[in-house]
C-alpha cells in the first residue's frame, strides 16, 4: 500500500540508504545532494517540520517502508497559477508501478490542497525515458522540449516538459 505522509523524525535514519544512489542524483537537480549523507537528512526533515500546511514536500511509504519523496514549487508573481512538481524513489522500488501511483495521489492532494493552482508542470532530463513514463502514466501530457537547456554532470541537456491541468472535479475547491 502506498501512503503519502510527512517527512519525519527518524526518516533521517533511512534516506541516507535511499537517496546516497548516483543513479538517483543524476536525474535530480544539483541541488538535491550527492554523496547524501546523514545530515543532509536531518537538515532536509528540518525544513520539512517547518513548511507549514499543507506541505510542499512529502514522503512516499510503501508497505509501511520510506521508499521516495513528492514534492510541489509553487510559481510567484505572474506564475502563481502554476507549479512545478517533482518526485524521487529509492532504487529497490523502481519497477513497481510505485512512482505513478505516487504522483497521481500527489496531483490530487495538491489540486485539494493548492486551489489557487491550475498547472502542473515537470522538467526531465532527455536520458531520463522511464521519468517519462511515470508523468505519462500519471496523466501529463509533454508539453515541450526546451533544447540545450540544462546542464547536468558537466553536459548540456534537453529539458523535456510535461504539464497537467486541474480537471474540473476540483474546480469546486477554488474559493
Amino acid at each position: 500500500m502506498i501512503v503519502l505522509r510527512p517527512f519525519r523524525a527518524g526518516d533521517e535514519a533511512l534516506l541516507p540508504d535511499l537517496a546516497n544512489n548516483p543513479l538517483i542524483h543524476t536525474n535530480l537537480r544539483d541541488s538535491f545532494p550527492y554523496p547524501y549523507t546523514r545530515e543532509d537528512a536531518e537538515i532536509w526533515i528540518s525544513i520539512c517540520e517547518k513548511q507549514g500546511n499543507p506541505p510542499y514536500n512529502v514522503a512516499i511509504e510503501v508497505d509501511g517502508e520510506l521508499a521516495g519523496g513528492v514534492g510541489v514549487t509553487p510559481g510567484a508573481d505572474i506564475y502563481r497559477a502554476s507549479a512545478e512538481i517533482g518526485y524521487w524513489l529509492g532504487e529497490p522500488f523502481w519497477g513497481r508501478g510505485i512512482a505513478t501511483e505516487a504522483l497521481k495521489l500527489w496531483t490530487e492532494q495538491v489540486w485539494r490542497d493548492f486551489p489557487e493552482l491550475e498547472r502542473l508542470w515537470a522538467g526531465v532530463f532527455a536520458y531520463n525515458a522511464p521519468s517519462m513514463r511515470v508523468l505519462e502514466k500519471a496523466g501529463f501530457v509533454k508539453e515541450a522540449v526546451l533544447r540545450k537547456s540544462l546542464v547536468k554532470n558537466g553536459k548540456l541537456e534537453d529539458n523535456h516538459l510535461f504539464v497537467l491541468f486541474r480537471p474540473a472535479i476540483f474546480d469546486g475547491n477554488k474559493s
